[in-house]
């Protein structure tokens, strides 16, 4: 029992969601290699172009000082905080910072900014002030979480609350000093759930605050976070298009998230992020000729949809992460496709995200091997998706009282309309939205 009651608070306060999530689309800003110069100004330019590709929420990558000490690369990780209360030089200053939230706020947008609070720099200020505060290994030295390679970092013990007042209030110094609006959390199932419901209450009492969990743990979205990130569906997308698992597991993956998780709960959906495309590969290597509908359905089944700076310029590269290797940008047809969908999304009240949109429900078809189909509906209009999760050509019929009548394909702009025996063409890798005004 006091295992459940450390991880599920007994009398949390109720989250209440920013109405400004409701049809909201994320886009991840690496400030490093964002623009040829690295900087907050310099990012000032491409707001917006990133507001007309419908983007909503800006999340920017850590924006402290790096540590030196037991530092990767020339320039380090930005998950290696060097202090808390001040900006990473490299980026700019303070004021900088500044003018970057109010140019995105002025946009219409809003801007979220990564937490590290699990760990900080060998050099972190605490670590000559507060050595207490970190944890320590048999010999009892400080240490970085273990199995992984993180020897660039050292853990915090968060039994300590001097530990958690301070992390607390560095994190209401940046709503209050720079007007953000929330926080991604870093590896935020490694630090104690109370310690997270704790702030948010404190965030809460200054202004209304988006928290997005890198986790993907159900009792953080009980009174802390949110959203948190859909790894699951990412990995199980991958399996699919990379042809190593089967599509049932994507019918699992949704049961297990509509019976598990709290109906209010967002999810996080994403081809690529900053690790994805740093260790494991670009869009193209992660998803091959699949790529087209995993987007698809990251934009238009449950979640809020993540993009990732680059994806939209069809970045061909792993793009460096202790070193400058600034993305070189251009117009491409993957950028046109996520402004369709955007478009989409936010054009039918039934795709808004968590506790305002509809549920997906399964249409059961002809090609349930290769062929995943669904609709979301609700009083005002009904959205059909249908993806050719293969690499051969699909004849599909849907088997489905849900999709009878006539639909227009909103992405080839034509009529379509369908009844018990209604045939149709996927090609491989292929892809159709329909929509029937109700």
């Amino acid at each position: 029992m006091a295992t459940i009651s450390r991880h599920r608070p007994q009398n949390p306060v109720r989250l209440i969601h920013p109405d400004w999530c409701k049809n909201a689309v994320m886009y991840q800003i690496n400030t490093r290699q964002f623009t040829k110069q690295g900087t907050f100004s310099a990012a000032i330019e491409h707001l917006p172009r990133l507001k007309d590709l419908g983007i909503d929420i800006i999340y920017l990558m850590p924006i402290n000082p790096i540590g030196l000490k037991n530092r990767k690369g020339s320039l380090g990780s930005p998950y290696a905080v060097q202090n808390y209360l001040t900006i990473n030089p490299e980026f700019g200053t303070i004021d900088d910072f500044k003018a970057l939230v109010n140019a995105i706020h002025a946009q219409g947008m809003y801007v979220i900014v990564d937490w590290v609070a699990n760990h900080s720099a060998w050099d972190n200020v605490l670590v000559a002030e507060q050595p207490q505060w970190y944890s320590r290994d048999h010999q009892n030295d400080f240490h970085p979480t273990p199995w992984w390679d993180w020897h660039d970092i050292i853990d915090f013990d968060y039994s300590h609350p001097e530990l958690r007042e301070y992390m607390a209030k560095a994190m209401c110094y940046w709503v209050k000093e720079c007007d953000i609006d929330g926080y991604r959390c870093d590896v935020a199932g490694m630090v104690p759930t109370d310690f997270w419901v704790a702030v948010r209450q404190q965030l809460e009492q200054i202004k209304p605050v988006l928290m997005l969990a890198e986790w993907e743990t159900r009792d953080l979205h009980y009174a802390a976070f949110d959203m948190t990130y859909a790894w699951m569906w990412n990995e199980t997308l991958h399996g699919i298009c990379m042809g190593k698992l089967k599509i049932e597991k994507l019918f699992k993956y949704y049961s297990w998230h509509e019976k598990t998780y709290p109906k209010d709960a967002i999810k996080m959906t994403f081809v690529s992020n900053h690790d994805k495309n740093a260790w494991d590969g670009t869009q193209f290597e992660q998803f091959g000729e699949g790529l087209k509908a995993a987007i698809v359905l990251s934009v238009l089944g449950d979640g809020m949809p993540l993009i990732y700076n680059g994806q939209e310029a069809g970045n061909p590269k792993r793009l460096a992460f202790f070193d400058r290797d600034p993305i070189e940008w251009r117009n491409h047809e993957i950028g046109d496709l996520y402004q369709q969908l955007i478009t989409i999304k936010k054009s039918h009240s039934a795709l808004a995200n968590g506790q305002w949109g509809a549920t997906m429900l399964h249409v059961a078809n002809s090609s349930p091997d290769s062929v995943f189909s669904f609709v979301r509906q609700d009083a005002y209009s009904q959205v059909l998706v249908v993806l050719n999760l293969s690499a051969k050509v699909q004849n599909v019929c849907l088997h489905s009282a849900l999709v009878t009548g006539s639909y227009r394909e909103c992405l080839r702009q034509e009529l379509q309309n369908f009844d018990s025996i209604t045939e149709f063409e996927l090609a491989s890798w292929d892809y159709r939205v329909w929509v029937k005004p109700l």
